[in-house]
């Protein structure tokens, strides 16, 4: 008879993660019972989020915990063992397993650690209370610095002395913004306020690109605005775009509550030259290309009718257009509220933007070869000015009707 399979047994600590997540720990903890579920995945369980990343924290050394996770059969990627972390990937999902750590040495920027057997040890590490807590398999909240208290109330507070945290690492000076955007209520916390006020100079030692990635999450997550805002009474976003802002657009842009695109936000905030600004941020060549395109001609208009709307998207991809429109509309807004009938107009060009097909241009060079024209600079000429008339026609013509028109057929 064949052996008959065990399921695994669910714990209190996995309660509100799915039914895949509570089957992965329920493995993770019968093979590591002291380990715990900890940051983001407890402040998230605490308040019905739906939770993407689900990471743990244990005292067993990384190599021991590799060890053990492979003598079961569980695959192991070693992502950070000098970090003390390892991720175990069971049912594709990852699940990253780090051990207890307290700093030896920081710059703001990295740490030297080493390990601890000390939860509240570690936990002191953390940026803010919020983020501090632990889980254990049993359902066991460890809470050293209040932070159940802080996440109900919405108060975004850092874990010990606020200076020191951002010492430490100069990023937890943005990561306040967003936290704050996010779980905050009402006035941010004033010993936060003050330390970053005092340190808005570390942000220089930071990498552009751990910069971007934490500038991006703070862009398209919710209620951006009123942290830019913040950042600029403090000196932050001076000190990111030194070449200037402009809040009141970003503003009028976030009330219009348009798609959680980052690059065009950031098109709506920044002043200058967007693609010197890319560069420096070390923008990816989609990200860079979309940022500029974004600030450029011609912008659709709600008026327009289908055959000016094919002409612009033959030659520009609706993405860019749909955000040329975002951009606009938030600069009119900007004068003034706009109404519904004025808001349902542009969202209305958004949608016959987004469900038009792309005009394809029926001719290429070799269609003007083969019908005749001789090799040479006239051929893109010709092309060109067929491409316009093709254009100015509403994107309709067909190949025959296109040679016709340049004289290439009878």
């Amino acid at each position: 008879m064949a052996q008959e399979e065990t399921q695994p047994v669910l714990t209190k600590g996995s309660e509100g993660l799915s039914l895949p997540q509570r089957q992965a720990l329920a493995d993770i903890w019968r093979i590591l019972p002291d380990a715990r579920l900890v940051g983001g995945v407890v402040r998230d369980l605490m308040v019905g989020r739906t939770v993407a990343d689900v990471d743990l924290a244990t005292p067993e050394p990384p190599e021991q915990v590799q060890q053990k996770l492979e003598a079961a059969g569980i695959k192991v990627v070693p992502t950070g063992l000098s970090h003390g972390t390892v991720t175990a990937v069971i049912g594709a999902a990852p699940y990253e397993i780090t051990t207890l750590r307290r700093d030896t040495e920081t710059d703001g920027r990295h740490a030297v650690v080493c390990w601890t057997q000390d939860w509240r040890e570690d936990a002191l590490r953390r940026d803010f209370t919020i983020n501090a807590m632990s889980r254990d398999k049993e359902g066991q909240l460890h809470d050293y610095f209040g932070g159940q208290a802080d996440l109900l109330a919405g108060h975004v507070r850092f874990v010990g002395q606020a200076g020191l945290r951002i010492e430490e690492d100069a990023l937890r000076i943005l990561r306040f913004f967003r936290f704050q955007a996010r779980y905050g209520q009402g006035q941010p916390d004033r010993d936060a306020v003050k330390a970053i006020a005092d340190r808005v100079g570390l942000l220089a030692r930071l990498s552009v690109e751990r910069i971007w990635s934490e500038l991006q999450r703070l862009l398209s997550g919710p209620a951006p605005a009123g942290q830019l805002a913040l950042m600029a009474e403090l000196g932050v976003l001076q000190a990111l775009f030194p070449q200037g802002t402009t809040l009141e657009r970003f503003k009028a842009l976030i009330d219009l509550m348009p798609p959680a695109d980052a690059v065009l936000r950031l098109a709506a905030l920044v002043q200058g030259d967007v693609t010197t600004l890319a560069r420096g941020l070390k923008f990816s060549r989609a990200d860079e290309v979309s940022l500029k395109a974004f600030t450029e001609q011609p912008v659709p208009a709600p008026d327009m009718d289908d055959a000016a709307l094919r002409c612009l998207l033959s030659d520009t991809p609706a993405s860019i257009l749909i955000g040329r429109t975002w951009l606009v509309q938030a600069d009119l807004n900007r004068e003034r509220p706009q109404s519904d009938e004025e808001k349902a107009q542009f969202a209305d060009l958004r949608h016959r933007l987004a469900t038009m097909d792309t005009p394809v241009f029926p001719l290429a060079g070799r269609d003007l070869l083969a019908a005749g024209l001789p090799p040479g600079p006239e051929v893109g000429r010709t092309l060109a000015h067929i491409r316009h008339w093709w254009q100015q026609g509403g994107c309709v013509a067909s190949r025959q009707a296109c040679l016709a028109y340049a004289g290439l057929v009878s």
